[in-house]
């Protein structure tokens, strides 16, 4: 993982900069935004020789923001909430999104490329999640069991409306309640609910329209603990919309997630479905 790491992290650091201007309309005020999206995917068979069953996937978004660009201060608040689920057959709905995502980043403008930043993220689940591979089926997350929550402070460079990334000493807590294995130290006799760590974290966006009616949204994540700098978590979040219309979209979603305390292994989730969006404000 630490070679593909940084890898992925260079395709970022490759991509085209430009210098970016002040939006005088925007400037010194509170910008909110939502958007509400629902996909779904759905097959139905009747008499069907070739085989095959049912199957009904749906998921709910949000992303909501509420943003201030000032004169020498810029404050960026990002909430994304992912939840859906599937059905295959005559099986019960089975949870397949289940996501609650916080970001803060509040920047100094200092007039250099790079500017300070402090930020806050928090990351958990909406609700309970099971492995459907046991029988019967186990609880493995809830509502922030666990949850994780970062602060970083740093340097932050947007050289443009579509590209930032920021780099920074964070500090990564972890918080759970049943599902103590994402905290627990094994090396201890008892059983910790919570933790504490300290590392570097790098963060990479890109919001790119790659066409007229093509979107194209990428979030990388690494984190890293000094006593262990040879480990990257990983977390690449991208998202394809095709637009066809004002409320309706084409969506392919990709997300690559390598963290040890949830798995050795990499994590990958994608997904294609057809979107409805309704944009609140």
């Amino acid at each position: 993982m630490k070679i593909r790491s940084t890898v992925l992290l260079l395709v970022f650091l490759a991509l085209p900069i430009t210098a970016q201007k002040k939006d005088s309309t925007i400037l010194n005020k509170w910008i909110p935004s939502a958007v509400a999206g629902f996909n779904i995917s759905q097959l139905a068979l009747s008499n069907w020789s070739q085989g095959g069953e049912n199957s009904l996937t749906w998921t709910l978004t949000g992303d909501f923001s509420y943003n201030y660009q000032g004169n020498d201060i810029e404050v960026k608040n990002n909430l994304r909430l992912a939840y859906g689920r599937t059905k295959l057959g005559s099986e019960d709905f089975k949870t397949n999104n289940n996501d609650f995502y916080l970001e803060s980043v509040i920047l100094k403008k200092i007039d250099f490329p790079v500017d300070p930043y402090f930020s806050n993220t928090v990351r958990t689940s909406l609700t309970i999640g099971y492995n459907y591979g046991t029988t019967p089926k186990t609880e493995i997350v809830n509502f922030f069991d666990p949850g994780y929550v970062t602060q970083s402070i740093g340097f932050y460079y947007e050289p443009n409306k579509e590209f930032n990334t920021r780099l920074g000493i964070g500090v990564e807590e972890v918080f759970t309640r049943n599902n103590t294995k994402y905290a627990d130290n094994k090396s201890t006799p008892r059983i910790e609910k919570s933790g504490v760590e300290a590392g570097i974290e790098s963060v990479s966006s890109l919001k790119k329209l790659v066409a007229e009616n093509l979107l194209l949204k990428s979030k990388l994540r690494l984190f890293t603990r000094f006593n262990s700098l040879d480990v990257w978590d990983v977390r690449w979040d991208n998202t394809i919309v095709a637009k066809i219309n004002g409320f309706l979209n084409v969506n392919f979603t990709f997300l690559l997630v390598y963290q040890q305390d949830q798995s050795l292994k990499t994590q990958i989730k994608q997904g294609l479905q057809l979107g409805f969006v309704y944009t609140i404000l």
